[in-house]
This record gives structure tokens, C-alpha cells and sequence, in this order.
């Protein structure tokens, strides 16, 4: 993490309260993926393009944009800094999250599980942790279930291959 990202999200945080933080946050977290576009890229760092341009496109995509996220960016566009962009926005959502005492999460696994089993495992792991979790499903080819929360460093992993190894295990042992 960059220093110099966490001095912005520093002063970000004691700038505004809970509510508008979150906002703000939502919003730099809805401009971020940009930076992975080439042409975007191009154009944001494109030196026959003013500074004043550049934040006039940023702040286009963002609906109601808050005074406070403009200065931030007018700065950063005037030190050079957008692409730092991306790395304020997660420290902020890490940030925000510690605040308010929700974390969100990633539920992987090789089928979709349904809503219900979601919510009550996210309810059952905030427990453990006195926090409040929200977990998204995500499909991919992993045997077996893995919940993974980066905000409070958890990863849980149930493979059901490994499962079937310590049956086989156990059963060659008990003859």
C-alpha cells in the first residue's frame, strides 16, 4: 500500500463523517475499474489533456458527486496522482468497513448455493466475529466451499477432495 494513498484516505476520513465517507467510497470505488481500461488510461494520463479535463471526465461518472471526492480528485489531477485512485478506493472500503462494523466477503464455490444457506453462514461467521458480514457467491471450479473475508483476514476452505482423503485415510487405518 502505497503511503502516500493512506495520508489521502487519512485525511479523508477525518474530514467527513460515517455516512458521507461511505458515500464517497461507493463513489471512488465506481471509477476505479477504469484504470484497467487502456484507452481510459490513455487518455488520463495523456499530457496533451489538461488536469482540469481529466477530473471534468472522472467527475462526469460519478451521480452526485460529493464536494469533498471533487477536491480530492482536483488534487491528486494536480500532483500527478490519479492513478492512485484505485488504491484509495480499496483502502478506503477497508477503511469504511472497520468503521462500520461490516465487512463484506466472497463465498467460492463449484455451484450456486442458494440465498438462504448464504445468509446464514455470513450471519453465523459475524457472530464469531461481532461484526456484520455480507457474502457474495461467486462460481468458480473449486471442490468444495471457501469463504474469504480480506477485511478481517478470514478464509475459511472446506475441499471436498481433501474430505474424501481423510475417509480414505481413516477407513485404511480402522482395517
Amino acid at each position: 500500500m502505497s503511503d502516500i494513498a493512506k495520508k489521502y484516505v487519512k485525511a479523508l476520513v477525518e474530514s467527513v463523517d460515517k455516512k458521507e465517507l461511505e458515500n464517497i467510497s461507493k463513489s471512488l470505488n465506481s471509477i476505479a475499474p477504469i484504470f484497467k481500461d487502456t484507452k481510459l488510461k490513455i487518455i488520463l494520463f495523456a499530457n496533451d489533456i489538461s488536469k482540469e479535463e481529466k477530473v471534468k471526465l472522472l467527475s462526469s461518472m460519478i451521480k452526485d458527486i460529493n464536494p469533498k471526492l471533487l477536491n480530492l480528485l482536483k488534487i491528486l489531477s494536480l500532483n500527478g496522482r490519479l492513478d492512485l485512485i484505485p488504491i484509495i478506493a480499496k483502502e478506503l472500503s477497508d477503511r469504511v468497513a472497520n468503521i462500520l462494523n461490516k465487512h463484506h466477503g466472497f463465498l467460492y464455490s463449484n455451484q450456486e448455493i442458494n440465498q438462504k444457506d448464504i445468509d446464514k453462514i455470513a450471519t453465523n461467521l459475524g457472530k464469531k466475529y461481532n461484526t456484520k458480514i455480507d457474502l457474495k457467491n461467486i462460481v468458480c471450479d473449486y471442490n468444495g466451499i471457501k469463504v474469504d473475508v480480506e477485511t478481517l483476514g478470514i478464509e475459511v476452505a472446506f475441499s471436498s477432495d481433501r474430505l474424501k482423503e481423510s475417509l480414505k485415510e481413516y477407513i485404511l487405518k480402522s482395517i
